[in-house]
């Protein structure tokens, strides 16, 4: 079964956003989704050195939830410094420890802080221990990150790491 289904949840996840892409639920649309979402799967199954492994597949949706509202709550911070006075910006790059250990879940971390606006993940150092962000507008950097490893690490352990 693993040899004709790999990775199961990546191919529910890129079915699903082939609807949302597409806008319909039409019964073609979801047999379409499903078709790519096997067949992107199958044909990266070989990139993938490890297994996908969800211990707490619910705090993905929490932790989904969180990333969206700060991203949303983000864009709005952003607009609002730049437009109102950017000269009080007080861009930094902050060294964020790490105590995630799986590749997967270092990427999505990374992944997350680049998708939020304002925020950028600029360097993972050799033995995965820091992750180099660099940010806007930082009134104190042991608080930035402290803010990343409770609203996205800390999910992140929960959901692809054993405890």
């Amino acid at each position: 079964m693993r040899r004709l289904l790999p990775h199961p949840w990546l191919t529910l996840a890129l079915a699903l956003i082939w609807l949302l892409l597409a806008n319909s639920t039409a019964p073609g649309q979801i047999v379409l989704g499903l078709a790519l979402g096997w067949a992107i799967a199958l044909f990266s199954r070989r990139f993938w050195p490890e297994p996908v492994r969800l211990h707490r597949p619910l705090a993905l949706l929490r932790f989904i939830s969180v990333a969206l509202y700060d991203i949303l709550t983000a864009n709005l911070a952003v607009a609002r410094l730049i437009i109102g006075r950017p000269e009080r910006l007080r861009p930094a790059f902050v060294w964020v420890p790490l105590a995630l250990t799986s590749d997967l879940a270092i990427s999505l971390l990374a992944s997350t802080i680049c998708l939020t606006p304002g925020t950028v993940s600029a360097r993972l150092t050799l033995d995965r221990q820091y992750l180099l962000v660099h940010a806007l507008d930082v009134a104190d950097a042991d608080q930035l990150a402290a803010i990343i490893k409770a609203r996205y690490e800390t999910p992140l352990r929960e959901i692809f790491e054993p405890c």
